[in-house]
């Protein structure tokens, strides 16, 4: 383990090397499958919630010119993923009773009740994807620990229960010490570093870290190098999923994430590679779709934290 100067994450670079352990995942599964719809809408950059700017990442046209005005081609964008995109994703998996993690921004469940209430009448669960969707690297400590509690508040009121997952993505040196000390979390996503479930210390205590995923991601679509047309995602995301399957087949079980934007997968013609994908994974009784905190709960009971 290496520690970098003047940070509190320190590098682990052997995490469990040859022998992870096995997860003995619900039924004996040889995979488990999370999916993670991010519902950001109305909270990225925009001079309406007060930014320089307009939000220049994931949407369609990304990299454009920063202009300290409203755009309105942009805005519409994320509007979309709200109005249509979110509701399309959620249809897909109600038909295939298949459950989701959404991840929550504070501010967008602010301006759409709504769609908070239907992910929880639906039985997702709601995590916490920060107050606002921007990169919270420089924002002052005392700001981001009040936008930690303030994105839990809006999401009890909104969906009925407390969120017990936290994923920022755009991540500060502190967030995850100020994760940890508001307390009530099962598990923290900003992470990419494992295929497995793992313990950090934050605050002073053991924090289990549900990694994530940018790769399995419809991200991809609005990023270089991405993918370029809908077969590649589909065929992506199939061949990871055989690929796990086949490893956890013959060695230790592992985990698979898959991210989703209502802006992006919500879009009819990546909705469909999304759907072929999902017509794969049903046909497999061997795989456990779930919820991350279900991940968690499960990982907690079966490998708790040394003491």
């Amino acid at each position: 383990m290496i520690l970098a100067a003047d940070t509190p994450h320190p590098r682990d670079f052997r995490g469990y090397g040859p022998t992870p352990p096995d997860p003995r995942w619900p039924g004996g599964a040889k995979l488990a499958l999370s999916f993670v719809l991010n519902y950001e809408e109305g909270a990225e950059n925009t001079v309406l919630n007060g930014d320089p700017g307009s939000e220049r990442y994931l949407h369609e046209v990304p990299g454009g010119e920063a202009r300290a005005e409203r755009d309105l081609s942009t805005e519409t964008q994320f509007e979309y993923g709200a109005r249509a995109g979110a509701w399309r994703v959620l249809r897909l998996f109600a038909e295939r009773g298949l459950p989701l993690t959404i991840y929550a921004v504070g501010r967008a469940l602010e301006l759409n009740p709504e769609m908070g209430r239907a992910f929880a009448e639906a039985g997702h669960e709601v995590a916490s994807h920060g107050w606002r969707w921007i990169d919270y690297q420089r924002v002052p400590e005392h700001i981001e620990r009040a936008e930690i509690a303030r994105c839990v508040e809006v999401i009890e009121r909104t969906t009925g229960n407390k969120p017990v997952g936290w994923y920022t993505g755009r991540i500060s040196l502190r967030t995850r010490r100020l994760v940890a000390e508001h307390g009530g979390f099962l598990y923290d996503s900003d992470s990419y570093a494992d295929d497995l479930p793992y313990y950090v210390q934050a605050a002073g205590k053991p924090l289990l870290i549900v990694p994530y995923t940018l790769d399995n991601n419809d991200m991809k679509f609005a990023v270089p190098p991405g993918f370029t047309s809908n077969d590649g995602f589909t065929q992506h995301l199939t061949d990871a999923f055989d690929f796990l399957r086949r490893e956890g087949a013959r060695a230790t079980p592992r985990m698979m994430s898959v991210g989703l934007h209502g802006r992006l997968a919500g879009r009819p013609a990546r909705a469909a590679a999304l759907e072929r994908f999902l017509d794969h994974v049903v046909k497999h009784q061997d795989v456990w779709v779930c919820r991350r905190a279900d991940i968690a709960r499960h990982w907690l009971a079966t490998h708790p934290p040394s003491p």
